[in-house]
């Protein structure tokens, strides 16, 4: 089974990021501003930054694996 690109990247981007905004915004309103869990989150968001970046790399490299549009 092969995907093109312009699908397969993007869709590695979006599986990837798992909607850490989203869950900034739940822990502060659900256990504050001040809480481990926000900070938590916050963490998360941005560990996110540079793997998304790497992601970004990989697709650029393993372009020629996917099946031409």
């Amino acid at each position: 089974m092969c995907s093109v690109y312009p699908v397969a990247a993007p869709g590695a981007l979006i599986g990837a990021s798992n909607f850490f905004e989203l869950a900034v915004a739940t822990a502060i309103a659900l256990f504050g501003a001040e809480s481990g869990a926000a900070l938590a989150t916050v963490v998360g968001v941005l560990v996110e930054v540079p793997v998304m970046l790497s992601i970004c790399g990989v697709c650029d490299r393993t372009r020629s694996w996917f099946g031409e549009i």
